[in-house]
């Protein structure tokens, strides 16, 4: 008797991810994707559409406390910095919406199981299962 091969796996478990579920899942990731938008888009104007002077409420013509000034930049640098996590997470996304398409979606990139349906509505760009994320987060 013939052994499966990965391919036929992979077929089977695309079969089992139901056209009903990839559209939930497809809008759920749109979802996210739109409210990570919007976020980027605040970050954008509170801090790189504003001064310095006005981000500190400074309206005197007085220097710049070095305290202030730093406090300042630090905010802004931190608000920067979820920025660009954000636009990560809407690249992984955006790969999700990939994978619906090409049929890949809910599967382990490791192992070829199928990545449970609780962790995908949680992280709904998940790429591995469970177990096979654990073990790199070993490495």
């Amino acid at each position: 008797m013939k052994k499966p091969k990965a391919k036929d796996k992979i077929n089977k478990l695309r079969n089992q991810l139901n056209k009903k579920e990839a559209v939930k899942f497809k809008s759920l990731i749109l979802k996210r994707k739109n409210e990570i938008l919007d976020n980027i888009n605040h970050i954008s104007e509170d801090t790189l559409k504003k001064s310095q002077k006005d981000a500190a409420g400074d309206i005197s013509g007085y220097a710049y406390h070095m305290a202030d000034v730093a406090t300042d930049t630090y905010d802004r640098e931190f608000s920067l910095g979820i920025a660009s996590n954000e636009r990560q997470i809407l690249y992984e996304l955006d790969d999700a919406l990939k994978r619906i398409e090409e049929g890949a979606f809910g599967i382990c990139e490791d192992c070829k199981s199928l990545i449970t349906k609780t962790r995908l509505k949680a992280i709904p760009y998940a790429r591995l299962c469970l177990n096979c994320q654990q073990k790199r987060e070993k490495k």
